[in-house]
C-alpha cells in the first residue's frame, strides 16, 4: 500500500472533487459499476468503510489498504473518467503533479519484488543473493553496467545453490541459461510439465516459456552491456532504466525460483559460496 503524504491526498481530493464526500459525477450505482468494471473490486464491501461510508471516504480507504499497482491503476482510471466528462475542468499544474504521483507509486510497486527477495534471502540464510542484490540496487543509477552484471549474478547464485544443495552436477557451461535449464527440471518448471491444474495449465506454461526468454535476455544483456568484460574507451553508457529493468526482472525470477524450492523442500536452507568460485 502506498504511503501518501497529506499534501498528496489533498491533491487527489482536489482533482477528483472529493472534498465534500463525493467523487466526480458518480452515484452509488455508477461508482460500484466503475470499480467492478475497471478494477474487479466491490467498493461497497465493508473492507472500505472503516473511514466512513461516503464515496470519497471509501476511495481514500481503498488507497490506504490496497497495493501500489492497484492504487496507480485506480488513479489512472479516475483521471480517464474525469477527462470523459463534458466540460470537466482541467488544471495542467495539478494534472502534472498527479502524473508524477502515479509514477512515484508505480516505482514503489516495482520495488516490491526486490524487497520480497531480500526478505526471502535472509530467511533462507542466502547471503550471496543478498550481497548481489544489494550491489545491483546501489549501482542501478550510478553504475548501470555493474548493476546489470549483479542482476545476472543474483539469478546465477539462486540456480547454482539449488543444484549444489540437491547434489546435481553443475552444467559444463556455467552461464545463466545453462544453470537455469538444469534447475528448472527438478523444480518442475519445464515448459512440458503437467504439474498444474488443467484449467490453468496452458496459461502457466506460457508464463514459464516467457521466463526462459527473460533469463536468456538477462544473461545476454550481461554479456553485451555488463562490466564483466571490461569497458573500451568511449563506450556508450547503458540507460539506467534498462539496468533497473534487469535488476527487477532478475529479482522477480529469483523470488519465484526460491518460493518453488521452498514449496518442494520445506525447511531446507541454502548456503553457497559466491558464483564463479
Amino acid at each position: 500500500m502506498p504511503k501518501l503524504k497529506k499534501s498528496e491526498m489533498r491533491l487527489i481530493n482536489s482533482i477528483f472533487n472529493m472534498e465534500e464526500g463525493y467523487c466526480l459525477d458518480f452515484s452509488n450505482r455508477t461508482m460500484a459499476e466503475f470499480f467492478e468494471d475497471e478494477l474487479n473490486v466491490e467498493i461497497y464491501n465493508d473492507k472500505y468503510s472503516f473511514n466512513g461510508t461516503s464515496k470519497a471516504r471509501r476511495i481514500r480507504a481503498f488507497i490506504e489498504v490496497e497495493d501500489e499497482l492497484l492504487v496507480s491503476k485506480l488513479l489512472k482510471k479516475l483521471y480517464e473518467h474525469k477527462a470523459s466528462i463534458l466540460n470537466s475542468p482541467k488544471d495542467d499544474i495539478k494534472d502534472k503533479k498527479l502524473f508524477d504521483l502515479i509514477s512515484h507509486i508505480e516505482s514503489a510497486a516495482s520495488n516490491v519484488a526486490v524487497s520480497k527477495l531480500s526478505e526471502k534471502a535472509k530467511v533462507l540464510d542466502f547471503d550471496t543473493v543478498s550481497t548481489d542484490l544489494d550491489r545491483a540496487l546501489n549501482d542501478a543509477k550510478n553504475d548501470p553496467e555493474s548493476a546489470i552484471t549483479s542482476a545476472c549474478s543474483t539469478l546465477e547464485s539462486v540456480c547454482r545453490s539449488i543444484l549444489v544443495e540437491m547434489k546435481i552436477k553443475l552444467p559444463k557451461s556455467k552461464d545463466l541459461m545453462s544453470l537455469y535449464k538444469e534447475v528448472r527440471k527438478p523444480l518442475g518448471l519445464t515448459p512440458d510439465t503437467s504439474a498444474f491444474p488443467s484449467d490453468i495449465a496452458n496459461d502457466v506454461l506460457k508464463i514459464l516459456g516467457g521466463l526462459t526468454t527473460t533469463v536468456e535476455g538477462i544473461g545476454a544483456l550481461r554479456t553485451h552491456a555488463g562490466d564483466a568484460h571490461g569497458r573500451e574507451k568511449g563506450y556508450k553508457r547503458v540507460d539506467s532504466r534498462i539496468a533497473s529493468l534487469s535488476v527487477h526482472a532478475a529479482s522477480t525470477l529469483a523470488l519465484f525460483i526460491l518460493e518453488t524450492w521452498q514449496r518442494s523442500y520445506p525447511g531446507k536452507q541454502l548456503n553457497i559460496s559466491p558464483t564463479g568460485s
